[in-house]
């Protein structure tokens, strides 16, 4: 099951003395905090919804007003919470785009039928993104290639990659 709320960034200080706080975006489009009005926060027995405001982007990072702090010390509470978006607030995605949550725990195969291992993370090192994924023969590396990819379905949880391919470029251990 996908889960409802996608991670968009990381508090990770207070910015000045009017509760202003900088956050590290977790996100390739962090235009999208200047149009929420809310986000969420994890809390007891869920996730909680917070107002935001004052938005702003520089240098990479958003600043912004959590839930109305008005102080300084009402920001320091803030650091270090995870913010999330809920899908019908979420960047809408192209074909064959996927949110980097939702790869993350698939069951990975060839098109011959082996099984490879499961999905632990997906590095962005530049030209494209690479699949780290933990098998039975240990860590292994794979492009995200059009060519490699044969389909992912993150409802099913499982991607098939091109048996050839994947043996022409995965950096095996």
């Amino acid at each position: 099951m996908l889960t409802p709320y996608l991670e968009i960034g990381e508090v990770l200080k207070p910015q000045g003395v009017q509760g202003l706080v900088k956050v590290r975006p977790d996100t390739d489009a962090p235009e999208r905090y200047l149009v929420l009005k809310s986000v969420f926060v994890e809390a007891e027995g869920g996730y909680r919804e917070l107002p935001i405001s004052d938005q702003s982007l520089r240098d990479g990072y958003v600043y912004l007003r959590l839930d109305d702090a008005r102080t300084r010390d009402e920001a320091e509470k803030q650091r270090g919470l995870m913010l999330y978006v809920d899908r019908a607030h979420a960047r809408p995605l192209g074909k064959d785009e996927w949110y980097i949550t939702d790869l993350v725990g698939c069951r990975v195969s060839l098109d011959s039928g082996e099984a490879v291992g499961e999905v632990t993370e997906v590095m962005q090192p530049g030209a494209n993104d690479v699949f780290v994924i933990r098998g039975p023969k240990g860590e292994i590396l794979v492009p995200v290639l059009r060519d490699v990819l044969v389909s992912v379905d993150v409802e099913d949880r499982s991607i098939v990659l091109n048996a050839r391919r994947f043996r022409e470029v995965a950096v095996l251990p």
